[in-house]
């Protein structure tokens, strides 16, 4: 944590018995002044985090188009920064290697509802739990989105998230991870999105433009947390209507819900869900579920009473804390510490 931020703690815990107090005052005053953090400060040995376009030049289907890319806190506590970003014409990945790296990679797909891509609740706020404890290398990605005018605009997601895989998988010696074990997690639609790499990564959604496309984009396997997966009767309604449009035709509907995608290629599948999610209906998951077991893949799912929706890791609490642990132990079944595991 940066230092001034423990300043701030102990100013807080103040502050807070005395909102407009002189401590309070201070308090704002340095908050004010402080710069905004893209992520938390690497532990000792901890590689700084890297951010990587995704491609050499424009992405597929926004040649041409002017967007002015916004990067939005909501966060009024600095030490908790809750930033989004939207207007993206150019995605990227950011990189967090961890001290003591194993090997294994997870591509990372926040959520957003298709309008925005949230970057710390389920992106930076990762970290601790799966770089610096579990020794994963993350790649946090922004991903255009559907609704701001890219060309194609149904499948820009999911072509970056090709890329995203493939230059990983292209890079992998460089960043010292082991190609064959890159997976990918995805929230809210963010876990439409990571889905969609599931079920759709052997289609062609953009014309190769380096020897990095030449890779395969097929996950060693998936984490999906409180996932849009149907566009039909259990939509979300906001991503539905910012992937598909106001009125999609039943054609479309069906080609977008990706229970309907699953077949003998999908890699082995997490799901984490709460039954009292009133964003995105636990049906979600349980319609991806079904679809699994009758193609016959693994996959784990935990459901839990209570959690509501984008808990990530910092809203969970009882039993839903100890996900990451869960998650952790599961990957290490899919993918153990390959021939890229770095020395301590």
């Amino acid at each position: 944590m940066h230092p001034l931020y423990r300043l701030l703690e102990h100013l807080i815990g103040a502050s807070r018995r005395a909102r407009g107090s002189r401590a309070w005052l201070l308090f704002v005053s340095v908050a004010a002044a402080l710069p905004a953090f893209a992520a938390p400060a690497p532990v000792d040995g901890a590689a700084a985090p890297v951010q990587v376009p995704l491609w050499p030049g424009p992405a597929p289907g926004s040649q041409g188009l002017s967007l002015a890319q916004r990067i939005v806190e909501r966060s009024a506590d600095p030490a908790l920064p809750d930033r989004y970003a939207d207007g993206i014409a150019a995605p990227s990945l950011t990189v967090y290697r961890p001290a003591h790296p194993d090997g294994r990679a997870l591509l990372v797909v926040p959520g957003g509802g298709y309008q925005r891509v949230v970057l710390d609740k389920e992106g930076t706020a990762l970290v601790p739990a799966f770089a610096e404890a579990g020794g994963l290398t993350l790649f946090v990605l922004q991903y255009r989105l559907p609704g701001e005018g890219h060309r194609d605009a149904r499948d820009v997601p999911l072509a970056d998230t090709q890329r995203a895989m493939r230059l990983i998988r292209r890079r992998a010696a460089e960043w010292g991870v082991d190609a064959g074990s890159v997976g990918v997690m995805g929230f809210s639609a963010g876990g439409h999105v990571a889905a969609s790499l599931a079920t759709r990564h052997r289609e062609q959604v953009y014309a190769p433009v380096d020897a990095a496309d030449g890779l395969d984009a097929r996950p060693a396997y998936v984490l999906l947390v409180y996932p849009v997966i149907d566009m039909g009767a259990h939509a979300h309604p906001g991503s539905r209507q910012e992937l598909l449009g106001d009125a999609p035709d039943a054609a479309s509907v069906r080609a977008y819900s990706l229970q309907n995608r699953v077949d003998a290629a999908t890699p082995p599948v997490f799901l984490l869900h709460a039954q009292d999610d009133d964003v995105v209906p636990v049906e979600n998951s349980l319609l991806f579920e079904a679809a699994l077991r009758e193609a016959g893949i693994g996959h784990e799912t935990h459901l839990y009473a209570h959690g509501g929706h984008g808990f990530g890791v910092r809203a969970a609490r009882g039993t839903l804390a100890l996900w990451p642990q869960l998650a952790l132990a599961w990957i290490h079944e899919q993918a153990p510490p390959g021939p890229a595991r770095m020395k301590d």
